[in-house]
């Protein structure tokens, strides 16, 4: 009986490439312009894949090699993570210290025009085509941005991106802070420096506390996401995988070796922390190792795995959904922080920000064809399309804030969100992990009915 619905299940698949082959025919012999058969066909490919979900597609042989390239830490442009949705580029988050972050791209801002053309309708792989180019080049991109009833335009120079996927800050007597803006190859060993580096500016002895902030990271290697959350923890799963195919239902699971001292963490995330990140968050949470601070993430919960071609490019396919410890999927759904902070964002006052606009908050859910929540959990709260007007003017920004090398008074001004954790640390050794939630939360129930 298998066997005859295998060969039904072919036979339907000859008789659907027949029409396929007709059409390729006639396009080839009626069109109006001579076509290129190798465009075409990549053209066909790229239209099933995209028909599938949204992290499936075709990579091209030069896309493919970028993106070798880039989960290594070097990669040439303006260094921003972008998606598509309704035909719409969004900026997913500007990495750290990047071309674009400089130049005032923010997480949540529309790619409108890409040097005076409108990018609307272009598939992501042929927007990072428009938006790389040769070190040392301009770009000039038109966003709209929540905030702004008209157009901006940013000038922005192409440059060689280094990213360094750790960041580390020693606050002060026993408490330290990392950011991790990826999670690439070296992710968890730079992690280990950053850690053993706090230990020694603390003669030796167990932190008090410890920020890791993964607002606004994108993602990246799955084993390294493993690897950094296995730093905190000494047992149990870490996260599960669970697909069609045997080979992509997988556990991992935490040891005992190399783990960190039991201080106390807190977790920072927001609507840009996808994927790896969302894996770290979520196993921290689970096993009560961590407290969560921020907003609820992006809800990046499926596996996607990279086959390369015989052409030199690849297919990218999500062949699997990943699941925390406690057996739910965050496909679609995001992680829930323990304590809700909004971001109170750094308004930059080179950019008119004064004016309001309705607001959207892009998240995983959002995006056309996005796998649904196996459990039926989908965050299913309403959207609102932001208005665009066509009123550009060229704006020259520049933010280079610098985190590492400024004083806490003037990190804190601009980022209540770590304020609020530095000050959760700090009473949680006296109060614990349950009662310093049960605290903020409080108070920021107060806050916001006072505000009402």
């Amino acid at each position: 009986m298998r066997m005859l619905l295998k060969i039904k299940m072919m036979n339907q698949i000859y008789e659907e490439l027949k029409v396929f082959t007709d059409v390729l025919s006639i396009v080839k012999k009626d069109y109006v312009q001579k076509v290129n058969a190798k465009s075409i066909v990549e053209g066909a490919i790229k239209g099933m894949l995209s028909t599938l979900d949204p992290h499936s597609g075709y990579l091209d042989p030069d896309f493919y090699k970028d993106l070798q390239i880039k989960t290594k830490g070097e990669f040439g442009g303006l260094g921003i993570e972008i998606t598509v949705r309704d035909g719409l580029l969004y900026v997913v988050s500007p990495m750290d210290d990047s071309p674009a972050k400089k130049a005032g791209v923010r997480a949540g801002d529309v790619i409108v025009k890409i040097d005076g053309e409108f990018a609307k309708n272009l598939s992501l792989v042929d927007a990072v085509k428009k938006l790389r180019g040769p070190k040392g080049s301009y770009v000039v991109i038109t966003i709209s941005r929540e905030g702004v009833k008209r157009l901006i335009d940013l000038k922005v120079r192409r440059e060689i991106i280094t990213v360094d996927s750790v960041k580390s800050i020693y606050l002060d007597e026993g408490f330290g802070y990392v950011r991790l803006t990826q999670f690439m190859e070296k992710t968890t060993e730079d992690l280990k420096k950053a850690l053993e580096d706090f230990h020694k500016k603390y003669n030796h002895k167990k932190l008090k506390g410890l920020i890791l902030d993964l607002r606004n990271n994108p993602g990246g290697l799955l084993e390294q996401a493993v690897s950094v959350a296995d730093l905190f923890l000494d047992e149990g799963v870490i996260v599960y995988t669970d697909g069609r195919m045997e080979n992509q239902k997988q556990k991992f699971y935490a040891t005992k070796k190399d783990t960190e001292p039991e201080y106390p963490i807190v977790v920072l995330i927001n609507g840009g922390s996808a994927s790896a990140s969302e894996i770290v968050a979520a196993a921290l949470k689970d096993h009560g190792r961590a407290l969560i601070l921020g907003t609820k993430s992006f809800g990046k919960g499926s596996v996607q795995t990279i086959t390369p071609l015989s052409n030199g490019g690849a297919v990218t396919l999500t062949t699997a959904l990943y699941y925390t410890k406690s057996g739910n999927s965050i496909q679609a759904k995001g992680v829930e922080p323990d304590i809700v902070i909004e971001d109170n964002k750094y308004v930059n006052n080179n950019i008119d920000d004064s004016k309001e606009t309705e607001v959207i908050d892009i998240k995983e859910k959002d995006l056309p064809g996005a796998i649904k929540n196996p459990s039926g959990n989908d965050d299913d709260g309403a959207d609102t399309m932001r208005k665009l007007n066509n009123t550009p003017k060229l704006e020259e920004v520049v933010d280079d804030f610098d985190i590492e090398h400024a004083t806490m008074e003037e990190i804190f001004k601009r980022d209540g969100q770590l304020k609020k954790a530095y000050e959760l640390l700090k009473t949680f050794n006296l109060f614990g992990r349950q009662s310093v939630i049960n605290s903020a939360n409080g108070n920021a129930k107060k806050q916001n009915e006072a505000k009402k």
